[in-house]
């Protein structure tokens, strides 16, 4: 079995390989910090459009960037190796850029997913015009209310007062 958590260099090839038999890549990003049932559900969403499903993840730094210090509070790699255990998740590739467009580009997927909080005029727009260059289909997964990190750390928070 090949490995699910793959480098930036390693992506090409296995995208290509997917494409060459046949089958529709499915590509999305994120955080992925604490992992909740929103994101599971996303993730099986994103999944069911394709036949395989990569996901980018969002390095330690360009997380702290988006999400403020003391975030994340789980490393890159233990991140990575719960998105990887997921049924859903073909593989995973860590990015270390705050925006997802060189994931993007080097994934060429046919389909790219993102979460409800975001509509297609609100993507970057970076992202956007790789997606158009490359020919992806951009769909939007409906969000999951009540699941959030944040509101997560948050109650955790309050609780430990």
């Amino acid at each position: 079995m090949k490995a699910k958590i793959i480098d930036l260099e390693e992506l090409p090839a296995r995208a290509k390989e997917l494409r060459a038999a046949g089958k529709k890549l499915v590509a999305t990003n994120g955080c992925f910090d604490l992992l909740h049932p929103g994101h599971v559900r996303y993730l099986q969403a994103a999944r069911s459009l394709g036949d395989a499903l990569a996901v980018g993840l969002n390095g330690d730094r360009s997380v702290r960037e988006l999400k403020g210090p003391g975030r994340p509070i789980n490393n890159e790699r233990d991140r990575a190796e719960v998105l990887a255990a997921l049924e859903s998740v073909d593989f995973v590739t860590i990015f270390p850029e705050v925006r997802a467009t060189r994931f993007i580009e080097t994934a060429a997927p046919a389909i790219y997913a993102k979460g409800g909080d975001y509509t297609s005029e609100t993507l970057n727009a970076d992202e956007r015009a790789v997606l158009q260059k490359i020919g992806a289909e951009v769909r939007i997964i409906p969000f999951e209310k009540n699941y959030s990190t944040s509101a997560l750390l948050e109650q955790l928070r309050t609780r430990a007062k």
